[in-house]
Parts: C-alpha cells; structure tokens; sequence
C-alpha cells in the first residue's frame, strides 16, 4: 500500500503542517544536542566511555533508594555551591531525577549550563532506567528490576534505536 495526501478526511496530525524537512533535521539535531537516553547513558557506562558524568540531581533520600552506579550525588539546589569542587568543567555533564513526570533534570541541567558546562538531560530519569531493567545502587546494595516490556525487549537487549 502506498501512503498518499488525501483531501476528503480531515487530519489531526495535519491540521498544522509539518516542518519542512531542513527545518525538521534542525530541530531534531537539536534536541539530540540537549538529551540522551537511559540506553545510551547505560551504554557509555557499561564500555567505560571518557568524557561523561552522570549526576543526580535528587535529595539524599532518593539518592538513598536508588541511584544509577557510579553517578555523582549533587542535589539540585547545591550544583552552584558543589559542582566546581567536584566536576571536571571539561566533562559533559548528564543530569537525571526521578522520571519524565518530573523537570528536576531539566532545573539541574539548567544550572550546570549557567555554569559553564556542556550538559543533557537524561530523558525518562530514575525511573527507566529500572524499568529498561538496568542494576541500580541502593542504601542496601545493587538491586535489579525485570525488564518492563512497556519500555524495552523483554530480552534486555537494546531495541537498537
């Protein structure tokens, strides 16, 4: 079947037009400027890539419940304070919270910004990055949730995206 405009339904998804398609690529490169996912972050993670720091940017409680291994601790409030002290300014910084309901990332990353650093949002935070199944650090040790097939193969292999 071969996809073609027709102008006897009216379209929601058409109701206003889409970018042209240089704008498109802008705008597109653009936000893959500004986030990363959970894969991609576990990916540089698990190879041992340089030049990446992951911060999370919740309060000691969260941090206590559950936190991505090997992420740096700074709570939103104290990047300004903490941040030159413990961040290389050479390194991109990505910043997480709890999950997409929350813009905690988005404050945190805000202010690492202000201050000089290239930084992303780890997009779906906390939140999927135990739902895509991968091992966490808590107060009690490491801890490993089953796959959610909502958000990733049941196999834990990566949807290669």
């Amino acid at each position: 079947m071969t996809a073609t405009v027709s102008d006897e339904i009216s379209s929601a998804v058409l109701g206003v037009p889409a970018a042209l398609p240089a704008e498109a690529a802008a705008h597109f490169a653009a936000r893959l400027a500004f986030e990363a996912d959970v894969s991609d972050v576990h990916a540089d993670l698990a190879s041992g890539v340089s030049g990446v720091v992951v911060v999370d940017t919740r309060s000691e409680v969260a941090w206590d419940q559950g936190r991505i291994p090997g992420a740096v601790h700074i709570p939103t409030a104290r990047i300004a304070e903490l941040a030159p002290r413990l961040i290389d300014p050479a390194l991109t910084v990505v910043t997480y919270c709890w999950g997409p309901g929350c813009n905690g990332a988005t404050r945190a990353a805000l202010a690492f910004a202000r201050l000089g650093y290239r930084v992303k949002e780890m997009l779906g935070g906390f939140e999927y990055w135990v739902r895509e199944g991968f091992a966490y650090d808590c107060a009690t040790g490491t801890e490993q949730r089953p796959v959610d097939d909502l958000t990733a193969p049941r196999s834990g292999i990566s949807c290669a995206c």
